[in-house]
């Protein structure tokens, strides 16, 4: 069998994806391999396939349970024998588990990194063929990535224990360059084959939006969309609650997940989401690392998140299949605080020095400044991201939120000269509202307090909003004028370099929006510029959907599964387009496998001809040849 046939019998594909095959062929040739790759870009095919085609047991070290039930789970349905070892399992399960993995049942086993130094595993590794030993979610083994976590080190241990050391590779979707030396550098990885595939995701369309009510956005946004699957991530607990009690009061079918309910409670409204019993889910960011939901449409982020990282990670839950699907982050200025909040009170590993703690603090702090920065900016969102990972000289993208919106330039020297002379005023005591009621000649108590309008800039910038002047702020601290203090204050201060502008040796623009553009309201629809299903479908596509959605979920019923472990909504929107008549069209479907197609193939060809009567109706806009593009 060849990596091309392992491709179609068992996903369904007909050819790879960027990357992908130089990365199987360098671990089918016996030798290590980083992948960075973007969430959805699959990365498990990477090492799913060369598992599947070496002679021994593939190993993939895993962060979280649900990921690998969901993983397995996956593969079982595609045909492929699999198993998990973690601690949700008794020790007999466990037990039964080497014995068959012994046995040769298994050709990959999935296993928390906690596992890995029990005598029993040990044991069990050490008496059989291990051909490599997959690490996912890599970036965990780097105590500067986000998401770092102790027992990853387990593995450098475990794979020197073993009588012969195995092929290593690693994957992740989100690593600086930092970060990707790291996990070169501990995991021991030799002359590995590095493949950065960048880091863009053309199906995910992404906004920021200002609003005034971010509940009030939230309820018409996601009424606007009510069989459509989405995850709404909120900072803090009681604004999971909050969020989640509006739209329960909206009959919407909501559920939530947070640290603070039981876990036999989080497991069941995890479930009810992955299921599609309730197709949206408030949660905090304890929730989605280990979800593989294939058919997510939208992740809406209430508060602004920690850090790019996260936020990427955590957008990019959204349209896994390919679809596409939307990124939008609520913003409000009062998230900074609640993030300085929270990062002063999170738990540092108890090993790092004082000097090491200091550091993490302050990469924090600077990772919350560029998030707050990308909130702001109005240049193209995706390349602000992208750039942020390292992809240089990406332009405008012309089809994210900011790129959509009509912006004009305007010189702003003279105003920005006043907020330098204000914060002279305020010997730069204070932080950016304080700064801006005075120049806008404000009477709040705080302000009459501290007694701001005996100076000469009070007032001076009282013709301007006071969100125009926090633009021009944001634009004066990206542009290095102006920055602010890394301590829970945050006070506005100068650089070295704001004299330039009082010494009129350069000018500073601000991209606005034209007073004759209103911003979006709240209740207005934000439509990403991706292919949905109501611009390939027409009406009667759309219906027909419905109908095979309509049988997937009563086969997911029937067998327990989630409903996108049977087939994805790609798989029924080309369906829709192909209308198959026979096995051999059917397995012309994007994500038809011979497994597959064994098990569900019959019953939805039955259902295709029984509403079609045989005839292929034209159910989509445009020529085919268009919409099916490609193979994939």
């Amino acid at each position: 069998m060849t990596k091309y046939d392992v491709l179609q019998q068992y996903y369904g594909y007909h050819s790879f994806r960027e990357g992908q095959e130089v990365l199987i062929d360098h671990i089918l040739e016996g030798k290590d391999a980083l992948g960075i790759m973007p969430t959805g870009a699959g990365k498990s095919v990477c090492y799913q396939v060369p598992a599947l085609l070496l002679p021994g047991i593939t190993l993939v070290i895993s962060p979280l349970i649900s990921l690998m039930k969901d993983q397995v789970q996956s593969l079982n349905q595609a045909g492929v024998h699999a198993a998990y070892i973690n601690s949700s399992l008794t020790e007999n399960q466990i037990a039964k588990a080497l014995t068959l993995a012994g046995q040769g049942q298994y050709k990959i086993i999935y296993v928390a990194p906690e596992r890995l130094e029990t005598e029993r595993f040990l044991h069990f590794a050490k008496s059989v063929e291990i051909s490599m030993v997959a690490v996912d979610e890599a970036h965990c083994i780097s105590q500067w990535g986000q998401d770092f976590r102790p027992s990853y080190l387990n593995i450098v241990q475990f794979v020197k224990k073993l009588p012969k050391r195995p092929i290593l590779s690693a994957f992740t979707a989100t690593a600086t360059g930092e970060v990707k030396e790291d996990i070169i550098c501990v995991l021991g990885l030799e002359n590995p084959k590095t493949l950065v595939t960048g880091f863009d995701r053309q199906n995910l369309f992404f906004a920021v939006e200002h609003v005034k009510s971010r509940t009030r956005y939230l309820q018409h946004y996601v009424a606007d969309r009510e069989k459509e699957s989405g995850i709404i991530y909120c900072a803090t607990r009681k604004n999971v609650e909050k969020v989640y009690e509006t739209l329960c009061s909206e009959g919407i079918a909501v559920t939530k997940y947070h640290a603070g309910l039981s876990s036999e409670e989080r497991q069941r409204n995890q479930d009810d989401f992955i299921y599609d019993r309730k197709p949206v889910i408030v949660a905090t960011n304890a929730f989605g690392m280990g979800i593989d939901k294939s058919n997510v449409r939208y992740v809406l982020h209430y508060n602004m998140p920690q850090s790019m990282e996260n936020y990427y990670q955590e957008a990019g839950r959204a349209g896994r299949d390919g679809e596409a699907s939307d990124c939008i982050l609520l913003y409000s200025a009062q998230d900074i605080m609640i993030n300085r909040f929270l990062l002063e009170n999170k738990e540092v590993n108890p090993n790092f020095t004082e000097e090491e703690c200091m550091t993490i603090r302050e990469r924090d702090e600077q990772r919350l400044q560029t998030m707050n920065f990308y909130c702001n900016t109005k240049e193209c969102l995706r390349a602000y991201i992208l750039r942020y990972f390292g992809e240089k000289n990406k332009g405008a993208c012309g089809k994210c939120g900011n790129c959509q919106k009509h912006y004009v330039e305007k010189d702003m020297t003279n105003e920005a000269k006043q907020i330098i002379r204000c914060l002279g005023d305020l010997h730069e005591r204070y932080g950016i509202n304080v700064v801006v009621g005075t120049l806008l000649g404000g009477k709040s108590a705080k302000l009459r307090e501290y007694r701001v309008e005996r100076y000469p800039s009070y007032a001076a910038l009282h013709k301007l909003r006071e969100q125009e002047i926090k633009d021009l702020i944001g634009q004066m601290i990206q542009d290095g004028y102006l920055k602010q203090t890394k301590d829970k204050y945050a006070l506005l201060q100068t650089t070295g370099k704001a004299q330039d502008i009082m010494d009129d040796l350069c000018t500073v623009t601000v991209k606005m929006e034209p007073k004759s553009s209103q911003i979006a309201k709240e209740d207005d629809r934000i439509k990403g510029t991706g292919k949905r299903r109501s611009d390939i479908l027409n009406t009667r596509g759309l219906e027909f959907f419905d109908i095979l959605r309509g049988l997937r979920t009563h086969i997911a019923r029937e067998e327990s599964l989630p409903p996108y472990l049977v087939f994805s909504d790609k798989t029924l929107v080309d369906m829709c387009v192909r209308l198959p008549m026979n096995r051999t069209e059917m397995m012309e479907v994007n994500g038809m496998g011979a497994y597959k197609f064994e098990k569900y193939g019959e019953r939805f060809l039955e259902c295709i001809l029984e509403n079609t009567g045989g005839i292929r109706e034209k159910f989509y806009f445009g020529e085919m040849e268009e919409i099916l593009g490609r193979k994939r």
